[in-house]
């Protein structure tokens, strides 16, 4: 059976604003944006029969955010991506590791402060992918801004709800890990 559906592009004023910024990667965040993310929310069954159509996979998130998700094996990871997972995972451990609640990360200040500390805890590593200074992080949290991540704060970042993307990633990632170094070996022993 094939069903026709309607799109009325009279209920769809934004049309041009919303597809320029996701088909340019860009994250639409519901506190960057209020007037597109309320057109979007309103008219949320229009947006994604007209993409589909298309070809667009758009995705919205409860917890306020939407984007055009593309499925990437892991060899198209760019550069920039691959640099502003890393330095958000940093932000996280460091976050954990101080007992701040990792779900209130759009609360937190991202700045040279921050930096600073992430540098020194994580030297090695962040040498290797060439971002051992804070102009470097700072560039990446630039682009992150660029990409609906991030928004610019008094001299700092601030993180968007689009950031769940990664954190909610890392929290699957480190469910899939072993709870402690050896624990494979000691499995297999035991067997």
């Amino acid at each position: 059976m094939n069903t026709t559906v309607t799109i009325d592009l009279n209920r769809l004023p934004s049309l041009a604003d919303l597809f320029a910024q996701f088909n340019a990667g860009k994250h639409l965040n519901r506190v960057g944006n209020h007037s597109l993310w309320a057109e979007l929310e309103r008219e949320q069954a229009q947006y994604e029969a007209l993409f589909a159509a298309l070809g667009y996979a758009l995705k919205i998130d409860g917890r306020g955010f939407a984007w055009f998700h593309v499925e990437e094996s892991s060899q198209n990871v760019s550069k920039t991506t691959r640099q502003l997972a890393l330095l958000l995972m940093l932000i996280f451990e460091f976050k954990a590791d101080a007992g701040v609640h990792l779900a209130k990360f759009t609360d937190w200040v991202i700045d040279q402060g921050l930096f600073d500390a992430l540098i020194e805890k994580n030297e090695m590593l962040l040498k290797a992918e060439n971002l051992a200074d804070v102009e470097s992080l700072a560039q990446v949290m630039r682009a992150a801004s660029n990409y609906g991540f991030a928004t610019a704060d008094q001299g700092g970042w601030r993180l968007l709800p689009a950031v769940f993307r990664y954190l909610d990633r890392f929290e699957e990632l480190a469910r899939k890990a072993p709870d402690e170094p050896g624990d494979d070996e000691v499995e297999e022993a035991e067997l």
